[in-house]
């Protein structure tokens, strides 16, 4: 066992667990003042629900030996049964995982560090939702949409033969078809981006949509969620080196600039087309960086990492007005940015992926490589997006046909919080009353503004 590189993915593991409760900081402030609580909720119940079952079955099912041809793990790790003291890391290079040879750190360590991943993939899918899900329908659809699409994605994509034990056999992705994806741009970005789409047209269009404007009600939430994910990330994607060395370093540096090539770029976008640069702009272009750079940070220099950044920040700013053209309702941009963001950075993989930065990686187009990755990364992006908006749309549908999944129209005109959780995010009436001088000053507001109103009238 490696110390260094236990701590580290210890470190990185806290990492990738904040990075829920940012995103549920980034979505909350994003929606409108009666629905902030619910949309923190969306957030903080997928760490409840998807750590009970990875426990249960969901690692077994992503890391155990695979029973079906690449596509599921078995039960060998059911209730996590024979992990503890044992060690993993024995895959060799050349069976594809990016990283070092003979390396190992506690089987336990790298069951946590997957945990977050699972955990922040369900989460993400909210935001497209946002406003009109029952709550403990969209709890219902977390358990039922991780067990049947998360963790044999996972292990498509992240289970590599020998890793978790020296004769297993791991998944399709990772080891017949050799796609790249260093921290999850696929089983993650693509995947969440997809159910999301899928989500917003099982459950249609929020009252009022898209006539009335929606708002965010707490901008400075927004950049808290959005430097929490950013600092989070970084557990995220050099976490994934699983290796206190240099491909973590390497990582943390095509990270960081990819997500402030893609705030630039975003912002100058907004102002060729609005004319104004945007607080909300900044922190979904820092978003989209992070999420185009995921499947890409150890693989490639950080001049790609650069390019990458900018062109996933241009085209994320440029998708989000999709949803306008196709009429569908995702409100908080998953489509736009997770979706399309995910896209980028796995399809760019294929042009700017080096083996000097990996060895255990592959050339992409721009260093000789030729189009083959390219192929592979079109190849693994394409049935995850299928997959995932297929059965993400039947679970979906399933979930609205027994016990419902939107509420009623009453309860999101008059506010989600109060409906589904008899509680409000914001209790102005405890400013009014009383002798002190904020109730005083609060009540005087109020009487301007409805004489300014009823003098309008």
């Amino acid at each position: 066992m490696n110390t260094g590189d236990t701590a580290w993915v210890l470190v990185s593991a806290a990492l990738v667990m904040l990075m829920t409760p940012g995103l549920a900081f980034f979505y909350g402030g994003m929606v409108r003042a009666k629905s902030v609580l619910n949309m923190l909720m969306m957030s903080f119940i997928a760490l409840a629900v998807v750590t009970v079952l990875w426990v249960l079955y969901g690692y077994s099912l992503a890391f155990g030996d695979d029973v079906g041809g690449g596509l599921l793990g078995g039960l060998d790790f059911a209730g996590l049964k024979g992990v503890v003291g044992q060690l993993v890391g024995t895959a060799p290079k050349d069976a594809g995982a990016p990283w070092v040879d003979g390396h190992q750190i506690p089987h336990l360590v790298f069951i946590v560090f997957q945990l977050m991943f699972a955990i922040i993939t369900a989460a993400l899918i909210s935001g497209a939702i946002a406003d009109r899900a029952k709550f403990w329908s969209w709890t219902l659809f977390i358990a039922v949409w991780v067990t049947i699409v998360y963790f044999p994605v996972a292990h498509w994509v992240f289970n590599f033969n020998g890793f978790t034990g020296v004769e297993f056999v791991g998944g399709w992705i990772a080891n017949k078809l050799g796609a790249l994806d260093f921290a999850g741009g696929t089983a993650v970005h693509i995947n969440a981006g997809a159910a999301g789409l899928a989500l917003a047209l099982v459950l249609g269009k929020r009252k009022g949509w898209p006539r009335e404007p929606m708002r965010p009600h707490n901008l400075p939430f927004v950049i808290l969620g959005a430097g929490l994910l950013w600092f989070g990330w970084y557990g995220f994607n050099a976490g994934s080196a699983l290796a206190a060395g240099d491909l973590a370093g390497v990582a943390f540096l095509t990270t960081t600039a990819a997500t402030a090539a893609a705030v630039l770029s975003w912002l100058v976008v907004e102002q060729i087309r609005d004319g104004k640069p945007t607080t909300l702009g900044a922190a979904s272009g820092a978003v989209a960086g992070l999420v185009a750079i995921t499947p890409a940070c150890g693989y490639v220099t950080p001049l790609g990492a650069l390019a990458i950044g900018l062109v996933a920040g241009a085209l994320c700013a440029l998708a989000v007005g999709l949803k306008y053209r196709l009429g569908f309702d995702d409100s908080l941009d998953v489509v736009g940015v997770h979706l399309v963001g995910g896209l980028v950075g796995t399809l760019l993989i294929g042009l700017f992926a080096s083996t000097e930065v990996n060895a255990a990686g592959k050339d992409g187009l721009l260093y000789g490589g030729g189009l083959d990755l390219l192929g592979k990364q079109a190849v693994a992006a394409l049935v995850v997006m299928a997959y995932s908006f297929v059965l993400t749309l039947l679970i979906g549908f399933a979930i609205k046909k027994t016990i419902g999944f939107r509420v009623s129209d009453e309860a999101e005109r008059a506010g989600i919080d109060e409906a589904e959780h008899a509680e409000s995010g914001y209790e102005f009436s405890s400013l009014r009353g009383g002798g002190s001088s904020i109730g005083r000053t609060a009540d005087a507001l109020a009487k301007k503004v409805t004489t300014g109103a009823a003098k309008e009238d």
